[in-house]
């Protein structure tokens, strides 16, 4: 994608205000590309906007949102209209994890993270699709994971099965897209540097982990959005990712399992 040929084009990028949704945003702008952010904190959306502004200046707008709220994707859908913007190109970043077992967590946490993680991003596709198939021109990059390509573990009962979800859903809308040039890739990372862990709970237990199982965010995007241009469908990020997905494809699922039992205290609040 290079800069000239996304003069104009706009990107929706959520969970905008740290991580690697951040990362997403400074690397689409560094591309040409203009941005609407969203996260539910307007004070780092605002900064981060001051920011790319000033180093590319490409044009940024920023909307406050909360994708826990099931009325979430058609309103800001709705504002981007009201401000004439017309979205290219999508990157559903918004997430977290629920630290601990499924029964320690009230169904209504459970609820707005099927919310979060699974239901908006295939709204907020659903939404802004039909534009991109009209225009013959479209990126959706669904941020899963490397959790959602191995076994399920013990603890944040939900995550590895909404990423999952995400996986299978980006393969199904690729295949159904890529003839009106509309290109969808879910991207898996593995262990990235950013507030993630410390929001979940995990920090000390994943910072035990080598240092060459980790990747930057900014590199997570880059790789991002080079593996959606290429056209690939599901991209894992990082030698040593695609080694460990390998290997569990490889194991026999009860070896695999018994696996991921005994090493889910290494990077999962049980």
């Amino acid at each position: 994608m290079d800069k000239q040929s996304q003069t104009s084009r706009w990107a929706l990028v959520t969970g905008a205000s740290a991580g690697i949704g951040a990362a997403f945003a400074r690397e689409l702008a560094s591309r040409g590309m203009s941005l609407v952010l969203t996260a539910r904190r307007a004070d780092r959306l605002d900064a981060l906007a001051a920011e790319i502004m000033q180093h590319h200046g490409v044009g940024v707008e920023c909307i406050a949102a909360d994708l826990a709220d099931p009325s979430a994707p058609e309103k800001l859908c709705a504002e981007i209209e009201r401000r004439g913007i017309t979205i290219d190109a999508l990157i559903n970043n918004a997430g977290y994890g629920l630290p601990g077992s499924f029964v320690s967590q009230p169904w209504a946490k459970h609820a707005e993270f099927i919310q979060v993680m699974m239901t908006a991003p295939c709204e907020l596709a659903r939404l802004l699709l039909p534009g991109m198939q009209q225009r013959g021109y479209g990126r959706i990059v669904n941020i899963a994971s490397l959790a959602g390509l191995v076994p399920g573990s013990a603890g944040h009962t939900l995550y590895g099965a909404s990423k999952a979800f995400l996986i299978k859903f980006s393969q199904s809308l690729a295949l159904e897209n890529v003839r009106h040039g509309v290109n969808v890739c879910a991207v898996c990372p593995g262990f990235t540097y950013s507030e993630f862990h410390d929001v979940t709970g995990t920090r000390g237990v994943v910072s035990k982990m080598p240092h060459w199982m980790w990747l930057s965010a900014d590199e997570v995007a880059r790789r991002g959005m080079d593996a959606v241009e290429r056209g690939e469908i599901v991209y894992v990020t990082g030698r040593v990712n695609r080694a460990i997905k390998a290997l569990f494809k490889l194991l026999p699922d009860r070896f695999a399992l018994r696996t991921m039992q005994k090493r889910s205290k290494d990077f999962r609040n049980t």
